[in-house]
């Protein structure tokens, strides 16, 4: 059942318009779900997707910010976007470099929300 919550979110989640790979994975950086397009150290993009999300939280809870929604990392070929969701999970994923940041960001926001209250 887990399981099948699981591929059912990333699926939701590939098929948002600019999204390349997708991983679903627990704060402290297991993989739960994933679906990738390219040949990658997955037990790394899970660790390195976890510590971004913690140390970018730290900074903001530094400076006081109110929300931290995500956290981008541009390159000059394609970004990895790390959203939170909820106490248990993140979401990272590598866009296209043709994505529309703000209008995955906006379509990725009930997901994350879902993916909060059923996890």
């Amino acid at each position: 059942m887990l399981k099948q919550k699981i591929t059912a979110f990333i699926e939701t989640i590939r098929s948002i318009d600019g999204v390349a790979a997708c991983a679903m994975v627990s704060r402290d950086g297991i993989i739960a779900g994933k679906s990738f397009d390219r040949d990658l150290n997955e037990p790394w993009f899970g660790a390195l997707s976890a510590t971004i999300l913690a140390s970018a939280e730290s900074v903001g809870s530094i400076i006081k910010m109110k929300s931290m929604t995500s956290v981008s990392v541009r390159g000059q070929d394609s970004t990895v976007l790390v959203m939170g969701a909820g106490e248990n999970f993140l979401i990272a994923m590598i866009l296209t470099d043709s994505a529309d940041q703000e209008s995955v960001h906006a379509a990725l926001l009930p997901v994350v929300q879902k993916i909060a209250e059923a996890m």
